[in-house]
C-alpha cells in the first residue's frame, strides 16, 4: 500500500539545505552500500521505501548517499588520510582488530528541516536507531550553515580560559579532589593545598555528588572559600570546579548554588545528564561559567568498530554542547585509548567549525611527572594536563608536589 500526502504542501517547507554525516561501515563494498542505503531510510522515515511515492519525501526527506570510498587501513599513523580530503586523521585506528576488516567511508546527507532546530533530534538523526546496529561508526559531522547557527558553542574556549586563569602560553594544570569518603572539610583542605602549589583548575572527582559524608552545598562552599583564600595568598587565579552532574530536578539548582558560592567552573558528565542539558547550562547567561565535560558513561560510544569516533564525540559534539574543555583518558594510562585516538580528540577540539571556539583537550588517567616531556611533545601547549594520583604518590608534601608539577611544565615549555 502506498501512502498519500500533500506534496504541494510539503515541498515549499523544504529549503534544500542539507548537512552530512560521514559513517565508517564495516563489510564488503556490496554489504556497505546496502547498509548505507538502509541508513538513509532508518535515520529518516523509518518506513518501507516501496510504500512512498515519488515526490518531496523521496527528493528531500530521504537520506542521500553523497560519497562512498574504501577506507584504507594501510596508511601510517602520521600520514594525511586519502579518503575524503576534508576528513582529518580522526578516521585513523591503530587497533589491529579494527583494521583487519574491510570497511568504507560513506557520506550521507540529510535535510536540515528533519532536525526541527533541536539538538536532541539532530543527535537522533546522526545516530539514532542505527546505533543499535553493528559495524556502523560516526566519523565526522558536517554541519550546514543554518544548523551551525543553532549552537552558541563554548562560551570561553581556549582563549577565554587562559584569560580567566591568567596563563597566556603554557599548558594548564588540573587535579581532582579524591578519594571518595573524605568529608567536605577534608576535601577543602586538599583544595587549599592544590591551589597553594600552583594547580590552575581543581575539580571534584566525578564520583562526588551529594553523599552524606560530603554534601554538595557544604563541599562547594568550603572548597570555593579554600581556593579563594589560597589565591589571596599566592596572587594567582586558581578556580574550583564542582561536579553538578545530578538528577534533572537538581541539575540547574546545583549549578546556581555553585555560582553563588564562588565556583569558577562546572563539571558535567553529558553521558549521564544529556548533551542538550549541558548545552542549556553552557548557554545560560545567569550562570556564565566554564564547562568541563567528563567522559563517564561514554566508553561504549567509542570502543570497537561501531559507535562514534573520538574526533566526533570528544571534539565536535562537546563543542556543540558548549564544553570549554573535554576530559578523557590519556594513552599509556589505566584506560584503553591509544595515541592515534588521543590525536583525533586533539584535532576535533580545534577543527574549523564556524564560530564554535576551539576547546582544550584534557587528558588524564595515569599522567605522571616522568610522562610530562613526552606529553608536551605530543600535545604541544594547547592542552590541560590532569594529574590525580601522581600528585599523591610522589612524596608526602602535597603542596611541594604541585609546585614540582608546575615547575616541570614551565621548564619544559620555556625550553622550546
Amino acid at each position: 500500500m502506498r501512502i498519500k500526502y500533500d506534496d504541494d504542501l510539503l515541498r515549499p517547507q523544504l529549503a534544500g539545505e542539507r548537512f552530512s554525516v560521514v559513517y565508517r561501515i564495516s563489510g564488503t563494498e556490496t554489504a556497505a552500500l546496502a547498509v548505507a542505503q538502509d541508513i538513509c531510510i532508518e535515520q529518516t522515515i523509518e518506513f518501507p521505501e516501496e510504500c512512498v511515492p515519488d515526490g518531496a519525501i523521496r527528493d528531500f526527506i530521504f537520506g542521500r548517499i553523497e560519497k562512498m570510498e574504501k577506507y584504507r587501513e594501510s596508511r601510517k599513523e602520521n600520514e594525511e588520510p586519502e579518503n575524503f580530503k576534508n576528513i582529518t586523521a580522526q578516521c585513523l585506528k591503530d587497533s589491529s582488530e579494527s583494521n583487519a576488516a574491510e570497511s568504507y567511508l560513506v557520506e550521507i546527507s540529510y535535510a536540515l528541516e528533519i532536525c526541527a532546530a533541536e539538538f536532541t533530534q539532530l543527535l537522533n538523526v546522526v545516530f539514532g536507531n542505527i546505533s543499535i546496529k553493528p559495524g556502523i561508526r560516526v566519523e565526522k559531522i558536517l554541519l550546514s550553515p543554518s544548523l551551525l547557527g543553532l549552537f552558541r558553542g563554548p562560551r570561553f574556549g581556549r582563549a577565554g580560559l587562559r584569560q580567566i586563569l591568567q596563563v597566556p602560553q603554557r599548558p594548564l594544570l588540573f587535579s581532582a579532589l579524591k578519594p571518595m569518603g573524605l568529608s567536605a572539610r577534608e576535601l577543602a583542605r586538599l583544595a587549599y593545598q592544590f591551589a597553594l602549589g600552583g594547580i590552575d583548575i581543581i575539580k571534584d572527582d566525578h564520583g562526588l555528588s551529594d553523599q552524606k559524608f560530603a554534601p554538595f552545598a557544604e563541599r562547594v562552599k568550603l572548597c570555593s572559600e579554600a581556593v579563594h583564600r589560597a589565591n589571596q595568598k599566592t596572587g594567582r587565579k586558581t578556580i574550583y570546579v564542582p561536579n553538578v552532574t545530578a538528577p534533572a530536578r537538581f541539575f540547574l539548582s546545583r549549578a546556581q548554588l555553585a555560582k553563588e558560592y564562588g565556583a569558577g567552573g562546572l563539571l558535567i558528565a553529558p553521558g549521564l545528564v544529556g548533551f542538550d542539558n549541558m548545552k542549556e547550562l553552557a548557554e545560560d547567561d545567569s550562570i556564565a561559567l566554564p564547562i568541563f565535560s567528563h567522559p563517564a558513561f561514554q566508553g561504549s560510544y567509542v570502543l570497537g568498530d561501531a559507535g562514534i569516533s573520538h574526533y566526533a564525540l570528544y571534539g565536535q559534539l562537546m563543542r556543540m554542547a558548549g564544553a570549554d574543555a573535554v576530559i578523557y583518558p590519556n594513552f599509556g594510562g589505566r584506560f584503553s585509548f591509544n595515541q592515534a585516538e588521543c590525536r583525533q580528540i586533539g584535532e576535533g577540539t580545534a577543527a574549523e567549525m564556524g564560530h564554535l571556539k576551539p576547546i582544550f583537550p584534557t587528558p588524564g588517567g595515569g599522567i605522571s611527572f616522568k610522562s610530562i616531556p613526552a606529553l608536551a611533545e605530543f600535545y604541544g601547549s594547547e592542552v590541560i594536563f590532569l594529574m590525580g594520583g601522581g600528585l599523591f604518590t610522589s612524596g608526602e608534601d602535597l603542596v611541594e608536589n604541585c609546585r614540582h608539577f608546575r615547575e616541570l611544565v614551565e621548564k619544559t615549555f620555556s625550553a622550546e
